[in-house]
């Protein structure tokens, strides 16, 4: 282990569930107005999950207001994350679902367990 791995693991979360891609998660995101603080949650389907160690990211897409996705990129170790969690396990054959772009209606919905 170098003395870079020393440094990053003071940093690394071990509060996070195991998510993969396919997988129905609520992320809950610390928000700061002003002077106030809020949570708010951002559900989605993830799409992709890229990196390691603590530049590990997961992308979540979500079926906003009349039918336009939205994508969010997430640092699993961010400190602006509350918490995550996971809501459905998808049966997915990928790794990266970028497919689901191009999808409208049902054919974007991924089957879960």
């Amino acid at each position: 282990m170098n003395k870079l791995d020393k440094i990053e693991s003071k940093y690394l979360r071990t509060d996070i569930p195991e998510i993969n891609s396919g997988n129905k998660v609520k992320v809950k995101i610390k928000i700061s107005e002003e002077n106030k603080d809020r949570i708010q949650i951002f559900e989605g389907i993830v799409i992709k999950i890229r990196g390691s160690g603590i530049n590990k990211t997961f992308t979540v897409r979500k079926i906003s207001f009349n039918n336009v996705g939205v994508e969010r990129t997430f640092l699993f170790n961010s400190p602006v994350i509350q918490s995550i969690e996971k809501v459905g396990v998808g049966i997915v054959r990928r790794a990266k679902l970028y497919y689901l772009r191009d999808k409208i209606g049902k054919k974007s919905k991924i089957k879960f367990k």
